[in-house]
Formats: C-alpha cells, sequence, structure tokens
C-alpha cells in the first residue's frame, strides 16, 4: 500500500510541480555544470551517427529515443537559463523553460528511454559525454524529488539500512553461515570458512545484495575459489553492497555515501583490497566514480573479482577442467564494467579457460550492445514495457551465437537477462562468470 502512495505522490508532483521547485532545479543545474560541459552542450553538430549506437532507437524509431534528441533536451534548458540569447529571445535559439511540460518530457526520455550505457558517447564524432549530461539532468530531477519512484526507493533502502535490498545484519549473518556449512559439505573440509570481519585480510569481498537473497550460488562459487586458492579474505558483517543506484538517480552526495561506506570497513578491518562483486555499475561507481564523489583518494587497491580470478589462473593458483562445462557458451559484455569501466579481457581469459565451447556474441567487447537493465531500468517499473523491447538487440544477439548457456559479470545484466530469457524464449541458461569457474574447479585435497 505504501509503495502505491509513494507512485501516486510522485504523478502527483509530476503533474503539479511548484515554481520554488523549479527555481531549485536551475540552480542546481547551474552548480551541476561548469564551462567544460557547458562546451560539450553545445558541441553537436547533428550528424545524426548516435541514431544507430542507441538500442531504444534501434527498437522502436521514435525520435524520443535518440541520444541527440535527449541531449537536446538538456541543452534548451541551458540556453533558456544561462546564455544572453536564450534569456533575451529564446524562440530564436530553441531555449526551453524547465516548466511542468519539459520537466514530463525530462522524466520520460532521460530516465525511461536511457540506461546510461555510452555507446552514444562511444560513436560521436565529437567526443560529447552525452550519459554524463544525462545523469547530470538526473541529478537536478533528484534534488526536487522527481525521480521516479521505484528507483528512488531502492535509493532510500541503501541509504536507510545499508544495502538495497533491505538486509539486516542478523539475516546476513544466518545466511553466510548456512552458505559456509554448505561449502563444508561441497568441499568436504569442515575447515572451510566464510570468514567474517577478519581484520588485517588481504581482501575485503563485496557482493550486491540480491545474491544473499535470490542468487546465493554466486557467493558460494566465489567462497569455493577462495577456498582452493587458500586466499586470505573476509566479508564485512555491516557493510557488503557493492551497487550503488545514487549513479542512476544522480544523487552524488547520497552515491558518496553509499561508497563511503565500503571505505570505513576498509579501514575499519585494514584490508588491503577491496574486491568488487560481478557487478557492473557497482564497478564503475566504486573504482571510478566514488573517488570523485567522496573527493578522496584511495588510500587502498580496488579490483573487479574477475581481476583476481584471471590472476590466479594465470598464476597456476587455481585448475580447471573445462570439459565439466560442454554447453556452448556466450558472454555478454556489461556496459558500465567494460564500455565505462575498462574491464574487457579477464572475463573471456577466464571464460575461455573453463569451458569446452565458447563463442562471442557480435558485436562485442567495447562495442556491445546494453542488454538494458542498466540505468536504474529494472527499478522502474513504469518503462518496464519499453525496457523489454529495446532489450530485443541483445535477445537476438544470444540467438544468433545459438549458445546454450549466456555468462555475465553483473547481477543487473543477469536479472534483465533472465527477463529477455521468458519474454523471448531464448531457452538458455544465465550464469555469472564465477559460478563457471566454480563449475569446472579441480579441488585439491588439503
Amino acid at each position: 500500500m505504501a509503495k502505491i502512495e509513494q507512485t501516486d505522490s510522485f504523478e502527483d508532483k509530476l503533474k503539479n510541480i511548484e515554481q520554488e521547485d523549479i527555481k531549485k532545479a536551475s540552480s542546481v543545474f547551474h552548480e551541476k555544470l561548469n564551462s567544460d560541459w557547458a562546451a560539450h552542450l553545445n558541441s553537436c553538430v547533428h550528424c545524426g551517427l548516435c541514431a544507430e549506437t542507441c538500442h531504444y532507437y534501434l527498437a522502436d524509431r521514435d525520435i524520443k529515443s535518440l541520444p541527440v534528441y535527449k541531449l537536446n533536451l538538456v541543452n534548451q534548458v541551458f540556453k533558456k537559463y544561462f546564455t544572453f540569447a536564450g534569456k533575451k529571445a529564446p524562440g530564436w535559439i530553441g531555449a526551453r523553460e524547465l516548466d511542468k511540460q519539459m520537466v514530463q518530457e525530462w522524466v520520460d526520455s532521460l530516465f525511461g528511454r536511457c540506461s546510461l550505457c555510452g555507446r552514444c558517447f562511444l560513436n560521436c564524432t565529437m567526443g560529447i559525454n552525452i550519459p554524463y549530461l544525462i545523469r547530470t539532468a538526473r541529478g537536478v530531477l533528484s534534488a526536487v524529488g522527481l525521480v521516479p519512484p521505484g528507483l528512488q526507493s531502492t535509493v532510500d533502502t541503501a541509504i536507510r539500512t545499508g544495502n538495497n535490498m533491505g538486509i539486516s545484519k542478523q539475516d546476513w549473518l544466518e545466511t553466510i553461515e548456512w552458505l559456509e556449512e554448505e561449502l563444508q559439505a561441497e568441499v568436504n573440509d569442515h575447515k572451510a570458512r566464510l570468514p567474517l570481519d577478519k581484520k588485517g585480510a588481504k581482501l575485503l569481498y563485496t557482493i550486491n545484495p540480491r545474491e544473499a537473497m535470490f542468487f546465493p550460488l554466486s557467493i558460494s562459487a566465489v567462497g569455493k575459489i577462495f577456498y582452493a586458492t587458500g586466499e586470505d579474505w573476509t566479508f564485512s558483517s555491516e557493510y557488503f553492497d557493492v551497487t550503488n543506484y545514487g549513479l542512476y538517480n544522480g544523487d552524488d552526495e547520497a552515491a558518496g555515501r553509499m561508497s563511503g561506506r565500503l571505505v570505513q570497513a576498509m579501514e575499519k578491518l585494514g584490508c588491503q583490497t577491496l574486491v568488487l562483486a560481478e557487478c557492473g555499475h557497482g564497478f564503475n561507481s566504486n573504482r571510478w566514480e566514488a573517488p570523485e564523489w567522496l573527493k578522496k583518494k584511495y588510500e587502498f587497491e580496488v579490483k573487479s573479482i574477475l581481476q583476481i580470478v584471471s590472476d590466479y589462473i594465470r598464476e597456476g593458483r587455481i585448475q580447471l577442467d573445462p570439459s565439466r562445462n560442454k554447453k556452448k557458451v556466450t558472454l555478454h559484455d556489461p556496459c558500465n564494467l567494460v564500455r565505462l569501466g575498462g574491464v574487457i579481457e579477464e572475463q573471456r581469459y577466464i571464460v575461455r579457460n573453463s569451458v569446452s565451447n565458447f563463442i562471442e556474441m557480435t558485436p562485442n567487447r567495447e562495442k556491445n550492445y546494453c542488454c538494458g537493465g542498466g540505468g536504474g531500468q529494472l527499478a522502474m517499473t513504469r518503462f518496464a514495457e519499453r525496457r523489454l523491447k529495446a532489450g530485443k538487440i541483445k535477445a537476438d544477439q544470444i540467438k544468433n551465437t545459438g549458445a546454450e548457456v549466456v555468462v555475465t559479470p553483473c547481477h543487473n545484466c543477469i536479472d534483465q537477462l533472465m527477463e529477455l530469457n521468458k519474454h523471448y524464449k531464448l531457452g538458455v541458461e544465465i550464469k555469472t562468470v564465477c559460478e563457471i569457474v566454480a563449475d569446472a574447479l579441480i579441488i585439491n585435497k588439503k
């Protein structure tokens, strides 16, 4: 009932936005845009090349889905409030006020037609960082309480409870306890551990809370890999959430608070390396964006679990038997991890060493198409139909490989791929990279 009331409240505010909110929004917009980003806004040459890069536009051919259209919505407001011509003769240069109609257009296009995947940025002839400017505009809407409720509630839950699923500390401890018992039984060693709050451990490992709630095998897989290597590692009993939906709603303050908790856990436990689970936006947020949000440099290393596991294979610390994974496997590249995060070859190296039959999608790596689950889309049910339609490109890519298993190092992508699997009747299995590794892992008795 509370969720319905929240939605109704949002719709009411969206239709009846107050002048005070408009004033505040323009002020926040001004704070977020320096001269460099203003130059980006005005650099578009309208070549149209971004059109064919966007999975939303390719899916619906709606002008409102064009990256340049979304960029222009932001630029029109910029011109109105921050240029002389826009203030004096707005009609001449296409300047528009951030009024009720424009706010509704911002919500529909900037939240509802963009997953912040960055593919338009990669292919822009002028090098305009369109996703950053769209996220900036989302931050303006966030400042006046106009983020779609599902996305905002995810941020609110994480701020309030310490993780985006609202898992209590007691539930987290109990989950680790029974998963540890499962690990001991699987490896036939009562000394196998999923350690908690081990001070001075080399690695602090974080998870996507959905793993604890719905995908515990993902946690078990990593625990099994660490066990096989004899790694010195630990979980934190307090702050274990790698996700950060502040990246998606544009709220830098909230995003900084969430990433800052992982910094606190590192400092409290005295670990050397913060290891981020298979989560695209979690990696981008905590590896690249968080130092900006926190305005401070990390005193420790930050790595993806993929970088850790690929090193294990290269160094011979784990042994794998690819014949244990005989089905044809393909790999989906998460946008935030690959195109925006720079982790590209590690997952390929791991998969090639873990399966008998690996085939790439086309295109792949940094040129991959977004699955449609990023940008907070999975949390915004109002845009679900649009999200599934935009995901058809990824569904077709999977079909064309003939794969039986789709591997992806991101739980947001897994959730979206599971929906695409059902919606487009793909008939595939969907797994994380570490699950594939655990399936192929040869455990040497200690």
